[in-house]
């Protein structure tokens, strides 16, 4: 049985495991995959890159990454984690993709991203979850804002892609806004 903490009603969130590494890859490398993804990562990355990856995954104590597994039949589709923690003021910030594009749109990124921000806020009592998304990534705007989001600002022209500029959005979802969407108290 899967553990509730890590399980939506689509998915669970579990380690990476080695297995995953070239399916990461081939995710990874896909050009409309990777046009929604941080620029930083501009040409294809190699498997010796992705094995470099997966092994420090478990090096640093600020950032945490799972895989994303269907309930249905267990297939790895993608990755969601933690990027960055200020433990001072209790934020955390999150990135999450769906590499499989048979599950965009189908509220797979959705269900991961909710499983994600109640294990931040129930486990790890955080304040506040940030991401920060392309404005031209409209699914993952929509999905963001049904988990319970808000667009709090834009980073104008910040990205260059494709021959232009685009903005970037910070989103954001704080404690008591989850409680009120989610506990119901």
């Amino acid at each position: 049985m899967a553990n509730r903490l890590f399980t939506g009603e689509k998915v669970k969130l579990r380690a990476y495991r080695k297995e995953d590494v070239e399916l990461a890859l081939k995710y990874i490398n896909d050009p409309e995959v990777k046009r929604y993804l941080t620029p930083g990562i501009p040409y294809p990355l190699t498997l010796e890159d992705e094995y470099k990856w997966f092994e420090s995954l478990s090096s640093s104590k600020d950032t945490y990454s799972f895989a994303i597994e269907t309930l249905e039949d267990g297939k790895y589709i993608g990755g969601c984690g933690i990027n960055e923690i200020d433990w001072k003021n209790k934020v955390a910030v999150v990135g999450i993709f769906i590499g499989d594009k048979e599950y965009w749109g189908k509220g797979y990124g959705t269900d991961a991203m909710k499983v994600l921000i109640r294990f931040i806020f129930e486990q790890m009592n955080m304040n506040r979850v940030e991401l920060y998304v392309y404005s031209y990534n409209t699914r993952a705007i929509k999905s963001y804002e049904k988990c319970g989001f808000v667009k709090e600002g834009v980073l104008r022209k910040r990205m260059f892609r494709d021959g232009r500029y685009y903005d970037e959005y910070v989103m954001s979802i704080l404690k008591e806004e989850f409680d009120e969407k989610y506990r119901r108290r």
